[in-house]
């Protein structure tokens, strides 16, 4: 099952660092951004996740929790998360649960084998829990000014 924009996101506990867990229904009343990307330290998603952590109190404003995701192990979460100075928790989804729910991991061909890959793409979820907007297959250099733009472009809904 994966969710799909306009839908319920079924409740979820993960690993995150510093020592957390995320639990969506505790969130309730926030939005919450999760960006799902390939690796640590490779050039996109280090790129991808400066770029999220230098724009993350024009998050803050518009009431929106950021998490960045990916299959890394919390070790290695926490000494990218500390390199980079994130202010945000990444979650380790080392499991393939969120991706799965998400929807974001896809066969790839590379270098003549078959692998699963994720598929760079973020999800909004809203204040009561739907899922309010999905990203899929975003480019890392321009994403997050993408969604920033989109969001001062667009009215929020109350209550």
């Amino acid at each position: 099952m994966t969710v799909e924009p306009g839908l319920p996101v079924p409740d979820f506990v993960v690993p995150a660092t510093s020592h957390k867990n995320v639990h969506l229904r505790a969130l309730r009343g926030y939005r919450i951004l999760l960006y799902f990307y390939p690796k640590n330290n490779t050039p996109a998603c280090t790129i991808e996740t400066q770029d999220f952590g230098a724009n993350y109190h024009r998050f803050r404003q518009q009431n929106i929790l950021l998490f960045g995701v990916s299959r890394d192990s919390l070790d290695s979460h926490e000494a990218f998360k500390r390199a980079q100075s994130l202010p945000f928790e990444l979650i380790s989804d080392s499991n393939e649960a969120l991706c799965n729910l998400f929807g974001v991991l896809r066969e790839k061909e590379l270098l003549g084998r078959t692998i699963t890959g994720l598929v760079r793409s973020t999800f909004l979820i809203d204040e009561h829990g739907i899922l309010a907007r999905a990203w899929i297959d975003v480019d890392a250099r321009n994403h997050v000014h993408r969604i920033l733009d989109e969001l001062d472009a667009r009215p929020r809904r109350t209550g």
